[in-house]
């Protein structure tokens, strides 16, 4: 693998030497800001990024900085997959994780404090910063034709804005996956919503909680309940209704939506939930389905993506894949939505063009990049050159993406910020009081015809 590695990289690397001789016979680069130390939910301080200069061995140098949302095992194997760019360009990557990344990001568009790469919070959001002018035109940077011909399809449209490339998906994920222990759950996938509610009440009535769920992820608390909301509208109310709503144009107060908090509302209610509600809104989306692992276990299901094995092991080492942990698709609801599958990924952008940001970008995009935190597993990639998926698990979970009927990306991380973070707080607050779901829901009415002006 390390020399796959070396070679993804030299390709760019050579041409990225000249440009940065170029740059340190003149005045210097454009200082821009840096990273401090990563701490999660703290607003990142920039700090001055020194010249480039060529090191003797002809390597980059210098440093390039990153901001994103991973923290944990999720940073480390980010840490892993860019280790072998900074090993061949002698480029230091200064990552700055933290989960109040929206609100970092949208600060800095504002002041101009902005790091050379970041995660986008999402193509929404992704589309505000492009049209504000702050992402930089990556057809100035990739090699538009081969990152096409590499990546899904779906992937390349939604990095684009107004015909312009602005940002690439070095990641992705499978959602709407319900989790279980195999050792425990020995029934069979259910094959509808209505098969999985029977035995949910099976295991509620034989002294168990079905479900276990957690809302909590710092400044983002609240995300993994528009998951829920977002498959089960897709499987209850079709593509249509799903694409109205997410661009404005569906309001929360219909029938469509409405059912879809309903239908959610039974997961967390009371018994049929690990911990109750309160609970719910306390336990971090990372813990949440370590109770499938207890003996007695505490739950019996889990909705999660993809991404989630990565948790799994890391908070019960020895766990294998397949043998202490598996899934089975989210059901059809409505049968003649059958086949739907909601996915996501992990967008980058570039809001300053330096050598250092370039040569990241460059290598971000390959499958040899890629195929690093694909193996180390909790990752999908929407390049079709990667194949490396450690189990048969993930194996399953990118056929599941790959081969979907019907696809939709993430709603909330279409929808424009404000609309977002509404989002988000709605799932607590109705998670909290389900008494008050048709003020939620006239709340969220008053916030979308802001929001979509």
């Amino acid at each position: 693998m390390r020399e796959k590695h070396r070679t993804a990289l030299t390709w760019f690397t050579i041409s990225t030497v000249a440009l940065l001789v170029a740059a340190a016979c003149g005045a210097g680069a454009t200082p821009t800001p840096s990273p401090a130390t990563p701490t999660p939910g703290a607003t990142p301080t920039p700090a001055e990024t020194p010249a480039a200069t060529p090191t003797p061995e002809g390597k980059i140098g210098g440093t390039v900085s990153v901001y994103g949302t991973w923290g944990g095992s999720e940073q480390e194997s980010f840490m892993a997959m860019v280790k072998p760019f900074e090993d061949q360009t002698g480029v230091t990557v200064q990552y700055t994780g933290t989960r109040d990344l929206n609100a970092v990001l949208i600060t800095g568009v504002a002041s101009g404090i902005l790091p050379d790469l970041a995660g986008l919070p999402g193509p929404g959001q992704m589309a505000q910063f492009a049209k504000a002018g702050k992402l930089i035109d990556l057809s100035t940077v990739l090699d538009v034709p081969k990152y096409t011909s590499e990546t899904s399809a779906g992937f390349v449209g939604l990095g684009t804005v107004d015909g312009t490339l602005v940002g690439v998906f070095i990641k992705s994920a499978v959602k709407g996956l319900i989790w279980f222990n195999p050792k425990v759950y020995t029934a069979g996938a259910p094959a509808t919503w209505d098969a999985l509610t029977a035995e949910a009440d099976r295991i509620k009535a034989a002294g168990t909680t079905p479900w276990c769920v957690g809302l909590e992820s710092g400044a983002a608390s609240g995300w993994p309940g528009t998951d829920w909301i977002e498959d089960i509208i897709l499987r209850q109310s079709g593509p249509e209704v799903y694409d109205k709503w997410v661009a404005g144009q569906q309001k929360w107060t219909s029938p469509e939506i409405k059912a879809a908090f309903e239908t959610f509302g039974k997961v967390v209610a009371g018994d049929s939930v690990y911990g109750g509600p309160t609970a719910v809104l306390s336990t971090n989306f990372g813990d949440a389905g370590n109770p499938l692992f207890t003996s007695p276990p505490g739950c019996y299901f889990h909705h999660q993506a993809s991404f989630i094995t990565d948790f799994f092991v890391k908070a019960n080492p020895g766990i294998v894949a397949g043998t202490d942990f598996d899934f089975f698709p989210f059901p059809d609801i409505n049968s003649t939505y059958a086949g739907a599958v909601t996915g996501a990924g992990d967008l980058f952008g570039m809001f300053h063009d330096t050598p250092q940001a370039r040569a990241l970008m460059q290598y971000l995009v390959t499958a040899e990049a890629q195929s690093i935190w694909v193996g180390r597993g909790g990752a999908l990639s929407g390049n079709k050159n990667v194949t490396n998926y450690p189990d048969e698990t993930s194996r399953r979970s990118a056929e599941i993406l790959a081969n979907a009927k019907v696809f939709r990306f993430d709603g909330s991380d279409l929808m424009p910020e404000q609309m977002n973070s509404a989002f988000w707080k709605a799932m607590l607050d109705f998670t909290q009081d389900q008494s008050k779901l048709d003020e939620i829901l006239a709340s969220l009415d008053l916030v979308q015809a802001d929001a979509y002006q």
